[in-house]
């Protein structure tokens, strides 16, 4: 697995095309979520991601991305640093690249809180890697969320 950390800048197209094809199966796709996922925000935050080099006869397919995630610079989606558009691809969930992937974005935030709005059925998830619920339930997409805090 291959761990890469570019701002927008700095990505491919090929590369920004993987994340993009990732972000809909996972969010439009698999959660049946209606939304803009070209929110403005991308070109302000960091992408971290994990890809996995693949044999292909196409120039296209050099590695598939398995997991990946944004952080957001503190005071555009909240006061706070924040790290959103979690996804494990489904063929690599339950292999603890998830969590990696985590530890990896909290690290890349450096000191300092860190604020995510976390769908709610993993408060779990996000509590063992130090965040705390910080707001009350509230619908996102049609998927309950909750705002977590992560003390620096």
């Amino acid at each position: 697995m291959q761990w890469h950390d570019k701002p927008f800048s700095e990505l491919t197209v090929v590369e920004l095309y993987a994340i993009t094809a990732l972000r809909e199966r996972v969010f439009v796709v698999e959660q049946n979520c209606v939304y803009l996922d070209a929110d403005g925000v991308d070109p302000t935050s960091r992408h971290l991601w994990a890809a996995e080099a693949l044999v292909s006869a196409t120039p296209v397919a050099q590695s598939t991305i398995r997991a990946y995630c944004r952080i957001v610079p503190a005071g555009t989606k909240f006061a706070e640093i924040s790290i959103g558009r979690v996804i494990t691809a489904p063929e690599a969930r339950g292999t603890g690249l998830g969590r990696e992937l985590m530890r990896r974005g909290i690290a890349a935030c450096g000191a300092g809180p860190i604020r995510i709005g976390a769908q709610a059925h993993l408060e779990k998830f996000y509590g063992e890697l130090g965040f705390v619920r910080a707001s009350e339930l509230y619908d996102e997409d049609g998927i309950p969320h909750i705002e977590m805090l992560r003390a620096g």
